[in-house]
């Protein structure tokens, strides 16, 4: 499967972006997806991943107040609402998929198989 991040942008703080990550290739919705980050000098993180079903999601505490995972299996996209986004949000979000993964796992095992090719997310204060 081939990943496509897109919808990252420049914001002010409290602003909302939607990222999505549209698949081609096999049908999207045998896949767990998730989505991490990754700014300047710091390491890869978790951000949100929802299950091959759609069945749970998870995010991590930072954002789970402001974000949310969904996916829309006919379309084979999965999206990230962002909304009250505040400067610590900068950063490359790329999204990840994997067969038959739950959001968890996803979390767990520091994403999947594929990876897209990022977008950039720029929130100044």
């Amino acid at each position: 499967v081939q990943l496509q991040a897109s919808g990252g942008g420049e914001v002010q703080a409290g602003d909302s972006l939607r990222l999505s990550c549209a698949a081609s290739g096999r049908a999207f919705s045998v896949y767990g997806v998730a989505w991490f980050r990754q700014a300047p000098g710091k390491e890869r993180e978790f951000v949100s991943a929802i299950s091959f079903d759609g069945g749970s999601t998870y995010c991590a505490d930072s954002v789970k107040d402001r974000f949310t995972i969904s996916r829309d299996s006919a379309n084979n996209t999965v999206f990230l609402q962002m909304n009250s986004l505040i400067p610590e949000d900068t950063a490359v979000y790329y999204c990840t998929a994997d067969l038959y993964r739950t959001a968890q796992a996803m979390s767990v095992l520091g994403g999947g198989t594929y990876w897209g090719q990022g977008t950039q997310v720029t929130v100044s204060s």
